[in-house]
């Protein structure tokens, strides 16, 4: 009789560390995904600043035609830009930081374009122009936000993978640390226009 209560406790023990070993693989699973999808928010943001850009360079082209050297600065920004990708599957740090310098050459070319105006007061006043800059500005403003949001997903993977006892779990089912966004060294330093 004591054996069978032995076994029913064995029994139990082994349904219940198993349980827990599923609970704890599938929170690991939620949180890369949410991470992963924190990412393409990101890049989906990245995208819509590409897409306007064209609309932007021509509206300015029209007024400022002799600034021929932004526009193409601003185009092969662009470009390289857009040809960086990062998927979640490959988000290593040399990607990441590739991708990182990609589009702060595509900010700082595109403060330069915005930055003329100065010298049009016609385009300054120009619709298109002063919409397409709001839209820029929001556009900023949602790069931002993906980011913040990537880097807490992040966080929240990071943290229940590294946690104790997941950690054990992590490493034996290949969850292994993802790397934040961060902010290009050269991003400390404003951007200089000159004309």
């Amino acid at each position: 009789m004591k054996k069978s209560y032995a076994l029913i406790g064995i029994i139990v023990v082994i349904v219940l560390c198993v349980m827990w070993a599923v609970g704890a693989y599938n929170g690991m699973v939620r949180s890369q995904e949410a991470a992963s999808k924190a990412w393409a928010d990101v890049q989906s943001t990245y995208q819509r600043r590409a897409d306007l850009i064209p609309n932007l360079v021509e509206t300015v082209k029209g007024y400022a035609k002799h600034e021929q050297q932004t526009f193409e600065n601003v185009v092969a920004a662009r470009a390289k830009a857009t040809q960086a990708t990062v998927d979640p599957t490959n988000l290593t740090p040399e990607k990441l930081k590739e991708f990182q310098a990609a589009q702060g050459e595509l900010s700082t070319a595109l403060g330069r374009l915005i930055a003329i105006q100065e010298n049009y007061p016609e385009l300054k006043a120009n619709e298109n122009f002063k919409d397409l800059q709001v839209q820029l500005e929001g556009t900023e403003n949602r790069i931002n936000e993906a980011r913040n949001k990537f880097n807490k997903a992040v966080q929240d993977y990071n943290t229940g993978i590294r946690s104790f006892p997941n950690n054990i779990f992590a490493g034996m089912f290949g969850f292994s640390r993802m790397d934040k966004f961060e902010a290009d060294a050269a991003a400390q330093k404003a951007p200089e226009v000159k004309f």
